[in-house]
């Protein structure tokens, strides 16, 4: 049997070891959801509503524990774990409070002599695939909506994170969970695919690499079973002239270096008016160079390590290629001594003079580094935006509503903010184009995509 281990970015030890399910363990678990999931759902809504908020209440009692935990698994300071709590439990309380309501079966209109309706049936065991970066919160969009519309969840987690599942499971047994709705696994990636094709797995909801979706699309296949895929992004900003820019900077560096730039959503490329581009620049670069790189265990860190050193080197060698094709750096990472090759610890880095001919730009970074390129127009911007393959969030920083609503009506992404960025409202749906994925998690259309319809066509005279 093989062990799954979870390395430390933080000094590169183990921090957990869990041993990968066998074939009978795995059949065992998914014999007792299908078991579990049909008790389940004859529960009313408001009943499963309050077992997860239960949960929800417990998870919220474990923010320190989860804070020092996440410190070690993924590198985040602990300053900033119990952000991740927060995330967590707003999304949560949000699909709580909305269930009762979205979960209503539908009515099309009265007609005479029949009764009809649309109820939201679930789907039967639904496989949630998680990703480390921000463990809680990317959980937590899939496993709460599912199991508040009678769905039992299996939750696999990534490697890095593998107490994050644990944690969960926690909670839901302290909140008296019936044994089998919620439960967690420990696979690696043959085994995931072998259970996904299984036909054990009535759902996936997947969030990571493209390559990792490819392979559940290919896992999946002929199994007629929906899949929701989040894919990442390489999320762009336009600073228009008209902007607070203040706000803008502090908000975009933030947005491009908090996690280390370790989010799907994080800003990754930004196009400011040239009549503010070079005041922008060195303001950001300001804000790039006060950050604090170093042991994510120490109260004064607000920037960790990356999640391991070669995705460090990756982003290195990106910064690298950009800047022997004529791109400036505007950091000094000579302050940040800890930033060095091999090291999963990496400085907060601003580039200019960048093309989209440069993987800075188009390509995923995953870090702590931002390209900036300077425009003459709102087209222009637009069209720069639209010019990648992804399309999960973009952000338009300006005190014109009207310009912004103009604007993010042309963008090809699945969220456009304004005057903020790196953030889900679980009151709208969180979704993207593109090869960041399909399907939906969040607000009322994400309890649509974790069940199914039925119809009722009820004749009641037959005279």
């Amino acid at each position: 049997m093989s062990n799954i281990q979870s390395i430390s970015p933080v000094d590169g030890s183990i921090y957990a070891e869990r041993p990968v399910a066998n074939a009978e363990q795995v059949a065992a678990l998914f014999a007792r959801s299908k078991t579990a999931q049909f008790q389940w759902a004859q529960l009313s809504v408001a009943q499963r509503c309050q077992y997860c908020t239960a949960a929800v209440d417990a998870l919220v009692a474990m923010k320190a524990r989860i804070a020092e935990e996440l410190a070690w698994q993924m590198g985040r300071p602990i300053s900033q774990g119990a952000g991740e709590v927060g995330g967590l439990e707003e999304r949560a309380r949000h699909m709580i409070s909305i269930a009762e309501a979205s979960l209503q079966a539908l009515n099309p209109g009265d007609r005479p002599g029949f009764v009809r309706k649309i109820s939201h049936e679930p789907l039967g065991v639904i496989m949630t695939i998680a990703p480390w970066n921000f463990p809680f919160m990317t959980a937590i969009n899939s496993v709460i909506p599912a199991l508040l519309a009678g769905n039992a969840v299996v939750l696999k987690h990534a490697s890095n994170t593998l107490l994050v599942a644990e944690r969960m499971q926690d909670a839901f047994d302290q909140a008296g969970l019936p044994e089998g709705v919620f439960q967690h696994i420990v696979l690696d990636h043959p085994t995931t695919s072998e259970l996904i094709g299984s036909g054990n797995v009535d759902m996936v909801c997947f969030t990571g690499s493209v390559g990792g979706g490819k392979a559940m699309e290919q896992a999946a296949a002929g199994q007629f079973i929906p899949l929701g895929l989040e894919l990442g992004g390489k999320d762009p900003a336009y600073v228009r002239a008209d902007c607070n820019l203040p706000y803008a900077i502090e908000n975009l560096a933030d947005g491009a270096f908090f996690n280390s730039g370790q989010s799907c959503c994080s800003i990754e490329r930004i196009y400011v008016h040239e009549s503010i581009h070079d005041e922008f620049v060195a303001g950001l670069a300001a804000a790039g160079q006060a950050y604090v790189l170093g042991n994510p265990l120490e109260t004064t860190t607000n920037l960790g390590p990356m999640i391991k050193p070669a995705a460090a080197d990756f982003v290195r060698k990106q910064v690298a290629d950009a800047v022997a094709a004529g791109a400036k750096i505007h950091v000094d990472t000579s302050k940040f001594p800890l930033d060095q090759p091999g090291s999963a610890y990496m400085a907060p880095q601003v580039l200019t003079d960048v093309t989209h001919e440069m993987s800075i730009m188009m390509d995923e970074s995953f870090g702590p580094v931002v390209g900036v390129i300077k425009v003459s127009s709102d087209d222009e911007a637009i069209a720069l935006m639209n010019d990648s393959d992804f399309g999960l969030t973009a952000g338009i920083w300006t005190e014109d509503l009207a310009a912004a609503e103009r604007i993010g009506s042309q963008l090809e992404a699945g969220t456009v903010f304004m005057n903020r960025c790196d953030y889900l409202d679980p009151a709208l749906a969180w979704t993207g184009v593109k090869d960041t994925g399909r399907g939906c998690t969040l607000s009322a259309m994400g309890f649509a995509a974790l069940t199914r319809p039925k119809s009722f066509n009820f004749k009641t005279s037959t005279h």
